[in-house]
C-alpha cells in the first residue's frame, strides 16, 4: 500500500461521501480539526452518522449558545459535549457496554466506512501510536475501509495496544496542537465525602479501578498512605501519577485511554510501567478477577430501595452510560477478596432525591440488585449482599438526605416493603469519624463502631449466643428471644441523645459484633441509661472497660452529664467495669437485688 497521503482539514472533509458512517476518535484524542471542518462544509454531506464512544468538543461551539451539529451522532456514551448538541434529535445513545463495541466494528452489526483518529507520527518500524486513546479506537481503524489521521508531534507514544501499522492509514491530516487535556472541576463537599467513603474500602495491596468521573478520580487523591497498590482501569488521570510518585503504586499501571494534563502524557510516553490496552481486553470481567483485592468504582446516577442502579439518566435527560461500569463490577464481584462500590449524591443536581423507591420508567436498570454489595453516597456507606429487601431500603434510606429519610420510610412502608412499624431514627451522616479500631489484652483486634439500623438482625445473633445468666444480668428476665422492636431500641439510634457502639470482628462483608453498648438520654436531667453486651467468648480481655469508655467519652462530646444503670449485684464483672470508670458511685438498691448506679462525667456543685 502507498504511503498515507498528505492533506489538509478541508480537504479531508471533503472526501466524505453522503451516508457514509464514520468513527470519530475517543476523549483527549478526538481530532478537532477534522471534525471543525466537517460541520464547517457549505454543504454537509447528507446522511452521515458519526459513531463514537466519550468525545471532547464535537458540534460546532460558540458563546452564543449551545454546540450545533450538522450530523447524526450514534453515541455508546452520552458525555457533557453531546448532551447539549442541537438539534436535539441529532444524538442516539446505543445501550451497549463499550468493551463488546469493538466486535460490532468487525461482525457486521456496525461497519465503518471512515475513522477519523489522531495519532503520533511514525515511527521506524513503520508504525504509529494512537498515543492518549486507544480504548475502541484501535478496533475502528483495523475495521474502517478508511483511515484519516491527524497526526500530531505533541501526542505520546504509549505502551500496549497502542500501535497500529501505517499502511493502516490512508491519509495524514498534519495538526501541530497541545494534546487536549482535561483537568476534574474543584471537587468539595458532597463528592469529597463520597471520596473519602470510597477510599476507605481500599486496602493495601489493592488493584484500583479509577473510573469516570469527579469521585472516582478524588478517590485516588485519599489513598496516599496505602500501599502496594496496582492500577486497572478503563482510563487514567494525573491522580495516578501521584501515587506512582509517591511509592504508593508499585504495581502495573493498565489503562485504555488517558484524560489529564501534559504531566500524565509526558509519564505515559516515558515510564514503562504505564500501558494503554484495548478496552476488550482492559475490560474483560475474567481479566480483572484476577487481580486479588479487586476495587471498582461505578458512579450512579439514581438507584432504587432494592438495590437497582441507573448510570444512564439524569434529571430526565441522557446521560452518561454503561460504558466499561458493569464489566468492571463483575470483574471485582469474581475477584478474591474484591469490592465493587457504587457511588452516588444523595441528590441529583436539580435537588431530586436519588433514592427511588423503585426507578422511573425512564430510568434504565444498569446493575441488576442481586450484583450490587457496596453504596457510598455523602451520608455513609451500605453494604446490601445478603440483605432482605427490607434491610436493603433500611440501609439506602440510613445513606439518603435527611430530609428524604421521612418521606422514604413513609413510601417503603405503604409499599409493604418495611414493616408497617419500622423506624429510622437518625437524620444525620453516619458518624464514620466515631470509627475506633483497639487492640485487646489477648492480641485480638477489634472495630468499635457507631451501630446502623441495619445491625438488628446481627444483635439478635449475638443475643443467641448469650448464656442464659448472661440473658439474666442484662435484661434482669429470662429471654428466649430479642424482639425486633427490642433489638431495633438497641441498634436504631440518632447518634446523639441516643447512640449505641459495636465491637464487630471480621470482614466488612461478613462483619460480627460480638459486644454492645448503648446509653438513652433522659432530657429532664441530662443523664443517659447505659446497657451493655459482650459475647463470654470476648470477656476478661478488657472490650467491656475499653468499650464502656468509648461510650462515655462520646456521651460527654455529646453534652450527656453522665450515665446511670440498673445492675445486679451478681454481676460482678460489670459492676467491676463501672468502678474503673469516672465519676461512679452506687445509689441505692432497687429491689430483688437490683441496684442503681449513676456515674458523673463532672461532679455536681
Amino acid at each position: 500500500m502507498a504511503d498515507p497521503t498528505t492533506l489538509t482539514p478541508a480537504q479531508a472533509a471533503a472526501l466524505i461521501r453522503p451516508g457514509q458512517r464514520v468513527f470519530v476518535g475517543s476523549a483527549c484524542a478526538t481530532p478537532r480539526a477534522l471534525m471543525r471542518a466537517l460541520e464547517e462544509l457549505a454543504e454537509p454531506p447528507a446522511g452521515v452518522t458519526f459513531v463514537h464512544g466519550l468525545t471532547d468538543r464535537v458540534g460546532l461551539w460558540s458563546d452564543e449558545g449551545p454546540p450545533t451539529t450538522s450530523y447524526r451522532h450514534r453515541v455508546f456514551y452520552v458525555g457533557s459535549d453531546v448532551r447539549d448538541l442541537r438539534p436535539r434529535d441529532a444524538v442516539e445513545y446505543v445501550p451497549v457496554s463499550l468493551p463488546d463495541v469493538p466486535a460490532m466494528f468487525t461482525d457486521g452489526h456496525l461497519p465503518l466506512d471512515v475513522a477519523l483518529v489522531q495519532v503520533a507520527p511514525p515511527d521506524s518500524d513503520d508504525t504509529c501510536s494512537l498515543g492518549v486513546s486507544v480504548d475502541i479506537t484501535r478496533a475502528a481503524v483495523l475495521a474502517a475501509r478508511t483511515v484519516i489521521a491527524e497526526i500530531n508531534p505533541a501526542m505520546p507514544r504509549t505502551r500496549g495496544d497502542s500501535r497500529i501499522p501505517l499502511d493502516r492509514i490512508d491519509h495524514f491530516v498534519p495538526v501541530d496542537t497541545p494534546v487536549t487535556e482535561y483537568v476534574h472541576p474543584p471537587v468539595e463537599g458532597v463528592a469529597e465525602q463520597i471520596a473519602r467513603y470510597v477510599a476507605r474500602l481500599i486496602d493495601d495491596r489493592s488493584t484500583i479501578q479509577v473510573g469516570l468521573g469527579r469521585v472516582p478520580d478524588r478517590m485516588v487523591r485519599h489513598l496516599g498512605n496505602r500501599r502496594d497498590l496496582s492500577v486497572h482501569s478503563e482510563v487514567l488521570t494525573d491522580a495516578v501519577v501521584d501515587l506512582v510518585e509517591q511509592g504508593v503504586v508499585t504495581g502495573a499501571v493498565v489503562g485504555s485511554w488517558a484524560m489529564g494534563t501534559r504531566r500524565l502524557y509526558d509519564a505515559l510516553d516515558a515510564d514503562e510501567r504505564y500501558s494503554l490496552l484495548s478496552i476488550e481486553q482492559v475490560s474483560d470481567p475474567d481479566v480483572i478477577a484476577q487481580h486479588e483485592r479487586m476495587v471498582s468504582v461505578t458512579q450512579a446516577f439514581t438507584m432504587d430501595l432494592s438495590g437497582q442502579v441507573c448510570t444512564e439518566r439524569l434529571d430526565g435527560q441522557l446521560y452518561g452510560g454503561l460504558s466499561t461500569g458493569p464489566d468492571f463490577h463483575r470483574g471485582a464481584l469474581k475477584a478474591h477478596r474484591g469490592t465493587p462500590v457504587i457511588c452516588m449524591a444523595s441528590r441529583t443536581p436539580a435537588g431530586d432525591c436519588a433514592l427511588r423507591v423503585v426507578l422511573r420508567p425512564d430510568e434504565p436498570v444498569a446493575l441488576a440488585r442481586a450484583l450490587v454489595r457496596w453504596v457510598v453516597t455523602e451520608y455513609g456507606t451500605a453494604y446490601l449482599f445478603g440483605k432482605t429487601l427490607a434491610e436493603r431500603a433500611l440501609a439506602l434510606i440510613g445513606i439518603a438526605h435527611p430530609d428524604d429519610r421521612e418521606w422514604l420510610l413513609t413510601a417503603a412502608r405503604e409499599q409493604g416493603i418495611v414493616a408497617p412499624g419500622q423506624e429510622l431514627r437518625s437524620t444525620s451522616a453516619y458518624p464514620v469519624d466515631e470509627e475506633r479500631e483497639i487492640a485487646l489484652r489477648d492480641g485480638r483486634r477489634v472495630l468499635l463502631r457507631p451501630t446502623r439500623a441495619v445491625d438488628r438482625g446481627a444483635l439478635q445473633e449475638l443475643f443467641h449466643r448469650l448464656p442464659e445468666k448472661d440473658v439474666q444480668t442484662r435484661f434482669f428476665q429470662k429471654l428466649r428471644s430479642l424482639t425486633d422492636s427490642a433489638a431495633d431500641h438497641l441498634c436504631n439510634v440518632d447518634y446523639h441523645d441516643d447512640m449505641a457502639f459495636a465491637a464487630v470482628v471480621g470482614e466488612a462483608e461478613h462483619e460480627q459484633i460480638v459486644a454492645t453498648s448503648s446509653y438513652h438520654l433522659d432530657p429532664r436531667d441530662g443523664l443517659a441509661e447505659v446497657a451493655y453486651m459482650v459475647e463470654p467468648s470476648w470477656q476478661g480481655t478488657g472490650l467491656a472497660t475499653t468499650l464502656h469508655a468509648r461510650t462515655a467519652e462520646y456521651a460527654r462530646a455529646h453534652g450527656v452529664r453522665g450515665f446511670t444503670a440498673d445492675v445486679l449485684m451478681e454481676n460482678l464483672a460489670m459492676m467491676k467495669v463501672f468502678r474503673r470508670g469516672e465519676g461512679y458511685d452506687l445509689r441505692r438498691e432497687l429491689d430483688d437485688g437490683i441496684y442503681e448506679v449513676r456515674m458523673l462525667f463532672t461532679p455536681e456543685t
